[in-house]
């Protein structure tokens, strides 16, 4: 069994999107009560505070598939509305009320991002990318599987909570979207200053080498649908 000392996730990709606006995928993207319903990986997921009108710090943990530890990440965030394209990056922070939980591996996001551009009235292409450092000694074989699957499944599984967004958002603060109007914001602010970036040498590497070799063998991690 080969074990990764840095295993990187690194994937990128761009999916088209009949039947759902640019603004919807923003707004899904954003929308942490919607994704509890269509994210069944989700454990917790909130916005911490507000830095400004477009950028906040957040928290998102995750389950893993067995015999793997579920993962968290603390992420600082920041979007931009260009005519009418959208942009999200985000990156790891270390936030002082949030540091890494015994019962969670800390992962690390060393850049993410998503670009959000129309493609006719009612229609879109989400182009992504993601590098995570997920910590922990995973085997090459997982890093590798994670690397070709999960990205490409929870993107479909977006698109389709996209489809169903609209008639979901109506039954739910459909006027609240502080992402688009900051003055609906009811985050606390805090500064910049407060947080430090996350770099992932300063993470303990949790071990998890004592993977089954018959789970090797099976190269199955289709356990995890995020």
């Amino acid at each position: 069994m080969t074990i990764l000392t840095l295993p990187l996730l690194w994937s990128q990709g761009r999916v088209n999107m009949p039947e759902v606006s640019a603004e919807t995928v923003f707004d899904v993207l954003h929308d942490t009560e919607y994704r509890k319903k269509w994210d069944l990986n989700v454990i917790e997921t909130h916005e911490i505070a507000r830095l400004s009108d477009n950028a906040d710090v957040g928290y998102y943990s995750w389950k893993c598939p067995k015999p793997l530890k579920n993962r968290d990440v603390v992420t600082l965030r920041s979007w931009r509305v260009l005519d009418k394209s959208y942009v999200i990056l985000n990156f790891s922070v270390k936030h002082q009320k949030y540091p890494p939980r015994k019962d969670l591996v800390r992962a690390v996001s060393l850049l993410a991002g998503y670009l959000v551009q129309p493609t006719g009235p009612s229609s879109c292409c989400l182009t992504y990318l993601a590098q995570v450092d997920p910590k922990g000694s995973l085997p090459k074989w997982v890093v590798n599987k994670a690397s070709q699957y999960l990205a490409p499944k929870l993107m479909k599984k977006m698109y389709k909570a996209c489809l169903k967004y609209p008639s979901w958002k109506q039954q739910h603060d459909a006027g609240k979207k502080p992402w688009l109007h900051p003055e609906q914001s009811l985050l606390p602010t805090m500064p910049l200053s407060e947080l430090s970036l996350q770099h992932a040498s300063s993470l303990e590497n949790i071990d998890e080498s004592g993977l089954m070799e018959a789970k090797e063998e099976k190269g199955d991690i289709s356990g995890s649908e995020n």
